[in-house]
């Protein structure tokens, strides 16, 4: 068996071929479809080939795979922290992935499926578009302090924001600027909503997003970013690894005699999903449940902001649980949960049925509402009063 490291860089790769413990070969690849593709029929169906993670490598590893064993995708940090080397060039990269994986060093990461790659650059799409529209809302909000236009009270950027706009005395160069960026607004917008209802569709076939979206505050977005970083859930043993993973563990510095040291969240893994979380226990904190009880008492301890983020890593457990066990969140609410899942099916581009009772009818009844609100406030409750409980120091007998 041959093992081939490749050190990939943006138009090439530095490849070395390591047989029986020595070096045999080195060349030079081109990264574009038909040389790669070229270069993968030279290889063996028992060849193994180890690369690190840029931002080509996927497009890399998908090419290869078919043409050989095994595909061996590399963390580089860990990679360096390992390899330490005085020299450094292509051929000593690509000659010490090679050498890691044979000796099994090598600090692998795991490899996306089809479907699960896909699903992230969807999300990644998302986030792309849904920085646009935030940077042209700010440029709008610009315009308007920098003209002494004291802020809207309202929403700014729907119908009654837009004749609002309209109507301001704004000079004609600073209309027509704030006339492009509307109008940019609009196309961008669009667009994600597009991404929005495609990301919808894509939950409503997806029996893990369903259940996902029984937990307080996960929307659809949030359940499809959730899943498209997690792909396959057996891969984290425990909950704290998933919670790792989307970095909202602290950090721990402890050496020798000393005690460790907790630090800030170390923020490691998947942005997208990390922030995700944050907004859905923000959301969360909104409607009686134990997830309320227990933001608000992180809040009371450490600040809104610290909670929200301690709340974003309850919810990773609770994603946890209910990904592995296949069953929904403990107090979920039907009717509200049904409402949630109408709304999204709306998004998706489902017809509305007026005059027809739909299965997010019982949230729209008030008995049926007020009685779900009312299981699940004394949940709420019961979370406190066993909080309150860890607090009672008993009180020493007079033996003791």
């Amino acid at each position: 068996m041959r093992v081939i490291g490749m050190d990939i860089h943006r138009s090439f790769a530095q490849v070395a071929i390591l047989e029986n413990g020595r070096i045999t070969g080195q060349l030079r690849v081109e990264l574009v479809h038909e040389p790669l593709v070229a270069f993968a029929r030279t290889l063996s169906p028992d060849d193994e080939v180890v690369i690190e993670v840029t931002g080509n490598s996927a497009a890399v590893e998908r090419l290869l795979r078919p043409h050989v064993k095994r595909v061996a995708v590399a963390n580089p940090r860990l990679v360096r922290a390992i390899a330490y080397a005085r020299v450094k060039t292509d051929k000593v990269d690509a000659a010490t992935l090679a050498q890691l994986h044979a000796a099994g060093f090598l600090p692998e990461v795991w490899v996306a499926d089809d479907d699960t790659y896909s699903r992230r650059r969807q999300i990644a799409e998302r986030a792309g578009v849904l920085a646009q529209v935030v940077r042209i809302k700010g440029r709008m909000k610009a315009i308007l302090h920098a003209n002494l236009i004291p802020p809207y009270k309202g929403h700014l950027f729907g119908k009654a924001g837009q004749r609002w706009l309209d109507g301001l005395p704004l000079p004609a160069e600073e209309r027509a600027m704030l006339q492009r960026l509307i109008e940019e607004l609009e196309r961008v917008s669009h667009q994600l909503s597009e991404i929005d209802k495609a990301l919808a569709r894509q939950a409503l076939d997806d029996p893990r997003a369903l259940r996902l979206m029984t937990i307080p505050g996960v929307s659809s977005v949030v359940a499809s970013t959730v899943l498209a970083s997690i792909g396959d859930i057996a891969r984290f043993p425990s909950p704290d690894k998933l919670s790792s993973y989307f970095g909202l563990t602290p950090r721990v510095r402890q050496s020798g005699d000393h005690p460790a040291r907790h630090g800030r969240i170390s923020k490691q893994g998947n942005g997208d999903a990390r922030r995700m979380l944050v907004e859905a226990a923000w959301s969360a904190k909104t409607a009686p449940d134990p997830m309320r009880a227990f933001f608000n008492r992180m809040q009371k301890k450490h600040g809104a902001a610290a909670a929200a983020v301690a709340t974003a890593r309850k919810l990773a457990v609770m994603i946890w649980h209910v990904l592995t066990s296949d069953k929904d969140y403990a107090y979920a609410r039907p009717a509200f949960t049904a409402m949630k899942l109408r709304k999204v099916a709306l998004k998706a581009g489902a017809p509305r049925a007026y005059g027809k009772a739909g299965p997010g009818r019982d949230y729209w009844i008030k008995e049926i509402r007020d009685r779900e609100a009312g299981y699940v406030a004394r949940a709420e409750q019961a979370y406190e009063r066993m909080v309150a409980a860890w607090k009672q120091v008993p009180k020493k007998s007079a033996a003791g």
